[in-house]
């Protein structure tokens, strides 16, 4: 966008990476950066030079982001549980990877000379190494892991290394340091989670990412799926995101009465495509009608576009608590998926968005819920 030169993607490539991309950096130039991945796995493009990767290193927690020395002559991995790993000329000055953390990490920024940087956790922590100075956090304010609209989602430094920003899932942003508060979604309810920040280099503003505003496309997993309506499954879901339901009341949708419906929208979706399922506003219900028409694998088994994530504990009552469709599915067992009733919408109400990719055996790193199995439409 904008003068940001296109050096090229993996798409461009047709190469589909073994996890999906989860961060990026510029070189100081701007004719390059790089991409990394879930699994520690580096991509270069343009004049940005690869100095290595965790690619194929059995790692703790997954990648979470990444951060660029100065000169561009090397970069910073950090993973989810603050584990650090430094390339090329960027060095290594601390992690968390040896602390129990109360949240995951989601996030890093360098210092301006590369000789210090922080990393940020979902509950607004910050972690000061080298020259980075702290200069406040979040986890005063209230946020509570229970709570997915105060989960903070990224962080920016101002171009003096003085002060950063961070900005949680309602869109609220929190100015710490030299860094300007000038302004935020907060208590505003944006279209849709926001999911990250970034500032231009005079630090005269920062823009705010709502990634489900974008159009997605999902490609076919590397074996055939089981389900022989999956296609069709995923193209009726992708129909719905961003569907803006009529807000006669709380809970109003196109799906069923006024009620919770997460498990209307699923149904829905099935039953468009053939599925002979009926219309069920309970989530464990989905599981018990795989269970005896279909199958209910469990988290531990690979999922397929077309089958639903069964958030929760069990199918019981009080214990299964939200259900999806399966959009995508990645060869290191992330996914993808479309939810209903899951995000605040224009009106105030909810929508149908894109959740993920996250890995289901570990949700808190990226979904308040658990995942307690799959549900497969067919035998």
């Amino acid at each position: 966008m904008g003068n940001a030169g296109n050096e090229g993607s993996l798409r461009a490539l047709g190469v589909v990476p073994y996890a999906p991309i989860v961060g990026m950096a510029a070189t100081a130039d701007g004719n390059g950066y790089w991409e990394v991945a879930q699994d520690g796995g580096v991509f270069a493009f343009g004049d940005a030079t690869y100095y290595g990767s965790m690619g194929g290193v059995a790692l703790q927690q997954p990648i979470v982001g990444m951060a660029a020395s100065p000169d561009s002559g090397g970069y910073w991995l950090v993973a989810a549980d603050g584990g650090i790993f430094a390339f090329g000329d960027a060095k290594f000055y601390g992690s968390t990877g040896d602390i129990s953390l109360q949240a995951s990490i989601v996030g890093m920024a360098a210092s301006p000379d590369g000789k210090g940087y922080w990393i940020a956790g979902s509950d607004g922590g910050i972690f000061a190494y080298g020259d980075a100075a702290f200069e406040g956090s979040a986890v005063n304010l209230g946020n509570q892991m229970s709570d997915w609209n105060a989960l903070v989602v990224g962080m920016a430094a101002t171009s003096d290394g003085k002060g950063y920003w961070l900005a949680s899932a309602n869109g609220s942003v929190y100015a710490y340091g030299d860094a300007k508060f000038y302004g935020s979604e907060g208590g505003q309810l944006p279209s849709e989670p926001v999911s990250g920040i970034a500032a231009p280099s005079d630090g005269t503003g920062y823009w705010l990412l709502e990634p489900d505003g974008w159009n997605y496309s999902f490609s076919s997993p590397a074996a055939p799926s089981p389900i022989p309506q999956a296609a069709q499954i995923v193209a009726l879901a992708d129909s719905q995101i961003e569907a803006n339901p009529d807000a006669n009341g709380q809970f109003c949708n196109p799906y069923g009465p006024c009620e919770a419906w997460c498990s209307l929208f699923t149904t829905w979706v099935w039953q468009q495509a053939g599925i002979p399922i009926p219309s069920y506003a309970f989530t464990g219900y989905v599981a018990d009608w795989a269970s005896q028409n279909g199958e209910l694998l469990p988290l531990g088994a690979t999922p397929a576009p077309g089958d639903t994530v069964m958030y929760g504990y069990s199918p019981d009552f009080g214990e299964s608590l939200h259900v999806g469709i399966v959009e995508q599915v990645f060869a290191n067992g992330a996914i993808v998926t479309a939810e209903g009733d899951s995000g605040p919408d224009l009106d105030g109400w909810y929508s149908t968005l894109i959740n993920g990719p996250f890995l289901p055996g570990d949700p808190w790193a990226y979904n308040i819920y658990p995942v307690y199995a799959y549900a497969q439409p067919v035998p």
